[in-house]
């Protein structure tokens, strides 16, 4: 699939799923910022993610945790004030390539991190997943 078809097939999941206008699922659109998701709601996605993108050949299985993070405040290294320290960001990065984390660096605010899931960065995380 190309980039372009990928979007436009998570842009179809993000409309059913959140009940949101096609012109709202720009690349740049933040899922809880932006298109208004809850928690509830990311677990909707990722079930129909992996229905939209599993082919008779390949399924394609999303692990919990994967897409969206999880448990961040598990790890008292991770966490320091309500704050990302060092080793929290290394977690992040790694545990979530599709995300950019640029514009999070200087703020680290653990209740922003979701902001920083957008369109984008599912369809990032989508090309990532097909291409493995």
């Amino acid at each position: 699939m190309t980039r372009e078809e990928i979007f436009e097939s998570v842009r179809k999941v993000l409309e059913e799923a959140l009940g949101v206008d096609e012109d709202e699922v720009t690349p740049e659109a933040s899922l809880t910022g932006d298109l208004e998701a809850e928690s509830i709601d990311f677990l909707d996605i990722v079930f129909r993610l992996e229905k939209t993108f599993a082919t008779p050949e390949r399924s394609f299985k999303i692990e919990q945790g994967e897409l969206f993070p999880e448990n961040l405040m598990e790890n008292p290294e991770w966490i320091s004030d309500s704050k990302f320290t060092e080793a929290g960001m290394a977690m992040l990065r790694q545990r979530m390539p599709h995300v950019d984390f640029s514009a999070f660096e200087s703020d680290r605010d653990v209740n922003k991190v979701a902001e920083l899931i957008t369109v984008q960065s599912i369809v990032d995380f989508v090309d990532r997943k097909l291409a493995a």
